[in-house]
């Protein structure tokens, strides 16, 4: 499903960008888009979804974008720095992050301000591609937590399925023909009303990003047919999963 109307951003690279990404995008995946009536008719939100390969990025932002938002999602700063993606990115006004340096505040402080402005901020919780075997959301990083208690701003989870198809976790190769079905559903927002007035402690961080991957866990499920393990994978419990270099098994599609 397609909305009625679709995001014009200021920007004239932005809507020149947007219009080869959607038409390369539809060459290649056939969408079933559902939930959309959960996305926030005005106003900045965040939208979380969970990562299961490196072009889940584009999936979810076409979903977005197609629904009438221009998201902002939160990048790795490195990306930043190649010359072709870079320039991308700079362009649609991506947010870099520093992963695991003191400077790693000012991608929240640059996502608050986005939202201020009424964007879209869109993150993916776990920071990183799931390492979890069959590719469920594994446990997440407390980024998402700080903007969304922050602004307090809604947190619409979206799931996704089948972009995998297309790249395989940490593949090189593009599988572009036959087009692959691809399956993206946003779950109603995530209630986090409780936790606005407690110290912003770890405990509180912890809750409200569990929270979050509930609802993707929960919204994936019923795009995959099938049950996730009762414990999310912990990626600080498996330190040989670290390296992405890791050979994971096949993940069979349902």
């Amino acid at each position: 499903m397609i909305a009625h109307s679709v995001a014009r951003p200021d920007s004239r690279a932005y809507r020149a960008i947007a219009w080869l990404v959607r038409h390369l995008m539809f060459l290649v995946a056939r969408y079933e888009w559902t939930g959309d009536e959960n996305l926030p008719k005005s106003g900045g939100f965040i939208a979380a979804a969970n990562h299961a390969t490196e072009i889940d990025a584009l999936t979810f932002a076409h979903y977005l974008y197609d629904h009438g938002y221009e998201p902002r999602i939160l990048a790795k700063r490195g990306l930043f720095t190649t010359p072709v993606i870079g320039s991308i990115l700079r362009a649609t006004r991506m947010i870099p992050v520093d992963r695991g340096t003191a400077d790693a505040g000012r991608s929240l402080d640059a996502a608050r301000h986005e939202l201020g402005d009424g964007a879209c901020v869109a993150i993916f919780p776990e920071g990183t591609i799931t390492r979890d075997p069959d590719l469920w959301p594994m446990e997440g990083k407390t980024g998402l937590a700080r903007i969304a208690l922050a602004t307090r701003l809604p947190v619409i989870p979206v799931a996704q399925w089948g972009a995998g198809d297309l790249l395989a976790r940490y593949g090189r190769v593009l599988r572009p023909f036959p087009r692959k079905r691809v399956k993206l559903q946003a779950g109603p927002a995530v209630d986090l009303s409780d936790l606005y007035d407690r110290p912003q402690n770890a405990a509180t961080l912890r809750e409200a990003t569990t929270r979050v991957l509930d609802a993707i866990t929960t919204e994936l499920e019923a795009l995959r047919g099938e049950k996730a393990p009762a414990a999310r994978f912990d990626l600080r419990k498996h330190p040989e999963y670290e390296k992405k270099q890791t050979v994971y098994p096949p993940v069979e599609r349902p």
